[in-house]
């Protein structure tokens, strides 16, 4: 039970520290839209989002106003679509149908995305997964609320390096036909490895097959809130600033499990989980950077920023644990460059590189996000970022993703602006040495020897 002491408590945590609820996702199962024919399943999919979904918005404004916390996006998740399709026999052009389809779903609930455009190809890909692969450029260039995701890679699979190539394709693709935005596209487009299933956060949700029908997660964020916490002991030992970040990741965790459950009740949709994700954003005062800062960086990047961030992260999980029974997803820190305008000081002024950024995705909650590359990179070079980062993952049993931006027509030092929780990208050097005859070698990367675990 949550008590009223606690909410007041909450209250100068909002008003002085960004404390949000970042999105309330609902989970929707595609797989009983089974049809023959496309468009009876995109009338199918069409029906179901919109039927299940139709007082999301809603509901989260009225929690948002009751409660007095902010509740920033209201989204989607749904199954893999190369499962759901997988049926249709569906080719490029059908695939992207259902993208509009979703898209429009979407936009009549008002949500601001939908997850799912997704494929898991871990271990090989289906006629349905290459074909979803294939549409992915121009779905998400032709739609405005659908975002795409491709897990090639778990820890009990290995690497499927055919499909880290063709990603690598893929995300070459979506930047160039979203040219004159940015290279919008590729800020929708994930590649996981070990990708989790219960995800509320964009770009990467999916409902996954072990998952209910329909269910509600929840993601929070506050690294305002983990800032303010840190400067009342500035100085202090390494034992107390785990066990401040401890207790102030347990009170996060209570506003988000006061709003899972207050939702879950009003749709009449079961409680999935509470992914604690420090999730900064533009605005000055929520940001990752700034955290290591107040631990003792002069920037992010500077010799021990790999240790801070290991810290960090395992008091946030520490903390939501104590919290809530159901803390999942992907709960810990996020380190997006565009969305934290820290991270984005420490590029421009050289103190944080891609290769250190790598670093740091061996010990965070997810991986390279975020991050804008010259608009020249290779489909190779891509492919061979996106096999590093899977490695990171396959090997040290955590998810792993990439969310890169080979930005059109710009060059190292241009800043591409995404706009709102998106933010601004400073473009990145990459290493100028090939890595082509590497993945041009095809085929799977067996996984770890520690996989074997029964």
């Amino acid at each position: 039970m949550i008590s009223r002491r606690e909410i007041q408590e909450t209250n100068s945590m909002i008003a002085e520290a960004n404390l949000d609820v970042r999105t309330i996702t609902m989970g929707v199962g595609l797989l009983d839209c089974a049809a023959e024919a496309l468009p009876r399943f995109c009338e199918k999919i069409y029906d179901k989002i919109t039927r299940s979904a139709a007082n999301l918005v809603c509901v989260g404004d009225e929690i948002a106003l009751e409660y007095g916390v902010p509740i920033v996006n209201k989204r989607i998740s749904v199954t893999p679509i190369a499962q759901a399709a997988a049926g249709l026999h569906a080719d490029t052009n059908g695939f992207v149908e259902i993208a509009r389809t979703l898209d429009r779903a979407a936009r009549e609930v008002g949500v601001n995305f939908i997850g799912g455009f997704s494929a898991l190809v871990q271990k090989g890909s289906t006629e349905s997964d290459r074909a979803l692969q294939h549409a992915i450029p121009q779905a998400l260039a032709e739609t405005e609320r659908v975002c795409a995701s491709v897990n090639v890679g778990s820890s009990r699979a290995g690497i499927n390096m055919n499909a880290v190539a063709r990603m690598g394709r893929v995300i070459k693709q979506a930047a160039e036909l979203t040219a004159g935005q940015g290279s919008m596209a590729c800020a929708k487009l994930v590649v996981f490895c070990n990708a989790v299933e219960d995800n509320p956060f964009m770009a990467g949700a999916f409902h996954g097959a072990g998952e209910r029908d329909l269910v509600i997660n929840v993601g929070v964020s506050g690294p305002g809130v983990v800032k303010r916490a840190l400067e009342e002991v500035r100085g202090a030992d390494f034992e107390t600033l785990c066990e401040t970040i401890k207790r102030t990741a347990f009170k996060v965790t209570r506003v988000g499990q006061l709003v899972a459950q207050e939702a879950a009740k009003r749709l009449g949709v079961p409680f999935g989980i509470i992914d604690l994700s420090l999730a900064p954003t533009p605005a000055v005062g929520d940001s990752i950077a700034e955290i290591f800062e107040e631990m003792g960086l002069e920037r992010t990047g500077a010799p021990g920023t790999t240790a801070a961030l290991a810290i960090l992260n395992d008091n946030v999980k520490k903390g939501g644990i104590m919290a809530s029974s159901y803390v999942g997803g992907l709960s810990g820190a996020f380190i997006p460059v565009s969305e934290d305008h820290g991270m984005i000081q420490a590029v421009q002024c050289g103190a944080l590189t891609l290769e250190k950024l790598e670093a740091m995705t061996c010990v965070c909650s997810v991986g390279l996000d975020m991050v804008a590359v010259p608009g020249d990179t290779s489909a190779e070079t891509i492919a061979g970022i996106l096999a590093d980062e899977m490695a990171i993952g396959m090997v040290n049993h955590k998810t792993t993703a990439v969310r890169i931006i080979p930005a059109a027509g710009r060059v190292v030092g241009d800043v591409v602006e995404f706009g709102g929780l998106l933010g601004s990208a400073p473009v990145m050097p990459v290493n100028g040495f090939s890595c082509g005859t590497f993945i041009r070698r095809g085929g799977r990367v067996p996984p770890p020897v520690t996989s074997f675990r029964n």
